[in-house]
């Protein structure tokens, strides 16, 4: 028995198991709310990278505009549409099959990982015999 002041095995032990649950606990709520602060800045980032990549395809568009209003000056109106159409149709294409290409490419198989679980299971076989 546990005399005045001082406590048993079990109270002591339980005292430990409370202490390291409420440690976990709180733990858990700052990776919370640590993860809530950052998320809150990648969508404040996010917003801000697409608002500047819709300015960016309304100044390539002005630019266009630009570019046909300047041919106008030698040619005539549907002349310079037809001749910018062209360019900038052709510059797609490139680009699209140059993506394509890449694409291709591509391997989605996480190779470096594969190859290392499979050593480290052939590791942990020979250690177990």
């Amino acid at each position: 028995m546990a005399h005045d002041g001082e406590r048993s095995f079990s109270d002591v032990l339980e005292n430990i198991v409370g202490d390291i649950q409420e440690i976990i606990r709180a733990e858990v709520r700052l990776a919370k709310t640590e993860v809530r602060e950052e998320t809150a800045k990648a969508g404040r980032a996010a917003g801000m990278l697409g608002f500047g990549a819709v300015l960016a395809l309304y100044t390539g568009g002005l630019l266009l505009l630009t570019a046909l209003f300047a041919l106008e000056t030698a040619l005539a109106p549907w002349l310079s549409a037809l001749i910018l159409t062209a360019v900038v149709g052709a510059a797609a294409a490139i680009l699209i099959s140059a993506g394509r290409k890449r694409v291709k490419q591509v391997d989605p198989r996480p190779d470096k990982t594969i190859r290392t679980i499979k050593e480290n299971v052939a590791w942990v076989k020979h250690q177990t015999r």
